[in-house]
């Protein structure tokens, strides 16, 4: 969508339509006084022959060059989507012992390793990447860098252990995300927490409590409820059911004006994070584009003085 930096430039096509308005006026003017000329046999000697509308083309080629250069005063821009240099993404993966559910072939955690890798490749480069594993804790295995080989490594090293603190793991990521450098730039930098978990919180501070703080922070949490409700493992030798808690993760995703997710498979969880990467850290910023115009204006010019050349023998 094209719109104008200074559009109050767009007065000086005004005359532009005003000397438009002159040559159409002229013209029914001219034919107006060749109806009343008598010596039609002079008419014929000094009026152009066969040239019809083509003696248009000129005159019409010329005022549109000038309403070009004239629209091209208010500098003329399209927006465009750059990726924040600041722009922060904490990745917080569920590490509690329900991720070692074999629902999600191999199992939860492994597919969720995949997925999370192919995550971190497709982000653009100019993002900062942190990671934050939780179970009974939360903690930062890789502070906001864009060391991405240090996340893909730490992605690979996750371990199981007890419990889950969801909540915990947002204010972990929170407090990773104040340590960017500022930069020379007000406040903590434009950034999104994705969370992934499959199982109820049993650990730390309330999931309420993690969304009041990125609310308050600003930072929207878009989590993704991962496995199915089918998902069973061994603990202590009992087979034991691990449902995923979709009401909580969902609250959480809409306290922070984030994105719910569902994925019950490493495809699905793969699409989750594609999408995720497409709208996370863009500003949209004009870019000039009046060297267009001013293309387009001389290729006016060129028609209307070739044209007038080749049909009338002048070049004006």
């Amino acid at each position: 969508m094209i719109r104008f930096l200074q559009p109050w430039w767009l007065l000086a096509v005004l005359p532009v339509f005003a000397l438009a308005g002159l040559y159409v006026w002229r013209q029914l003017h001219r034919r107006a006084y060749a109806l009343r000329f008598t010596n039609v046999e002079l008419l014929r000697t000094i009026a152009p022959k066969g040239l019809g509308w083509r003696r248009h083309v000129p005159a019409t080629a010329f005022l549109l060059c000038l309403l070009v250069l004239a629209t091209a005063l208010a500098r003329p821009s399209v927006d465009t989507r750059q990726p924040l240099e600041r722009a922060t993404v904490m990745l917080a993966v569920d590490v509690s012992l329900s991720m070692q559910a074999d629902d999600v072939a191999p199992n939860r955690l492994a597919a969720a390793q995949e997925a999370a890798q192919q995550f971190v490749a497709e982000l653009p480069d100019s993002y900062n990447l942190g990671l934050v594993s939780f179970a009974k804790a939360a903690n930062v295995l890789v502070p906001p860098t864009k060391d991405r080989q240090a996340v893909l490594a730490a992605i690979n090293g996750l371990a199981l252990a007890e419990s889950t603190a969801t909540g915990e793991a947002v204010f972990t990521c929170l407090e990773a995300i104040r340590s960017v450098p500022a930069d020379g730039a007000a406040g903590i930098p434009p950034a999104r927490i994705v969370l992934l978990s499959d199982g109820y919180r049993t650990s730390g501070r309330s999931v309420e409590q993690a969304a009041a703080a990125a609310q308050a922070a600003n930072v929207a949490v878009s989590t993704i409820a991962f496995g199915t409700d089918g998902g069973q493992v061994d603990i202590g030798g009992q087979r034991q059911r691990v449902p995923v808690d979709r009401l909580a993760l969902a609250d959480l995703a809409e306290t922070t004006d984030g994105y719910f997710y569902e994925a019950a498979s490493v495809s699905e969880l793969k699409q989750v994070y594609q999408d995720m990467g497409s709208s996370i850290g863009f500003r949209t910023e004009p870019r000039e584009v009046t060297q267009w115009y001013a293309g387009v204006a001389l290729l006016l010019a060129l028609c209307a003085g070739a044209t007038s050349l080749l049909w009338s023998s002048r070049i004006v």
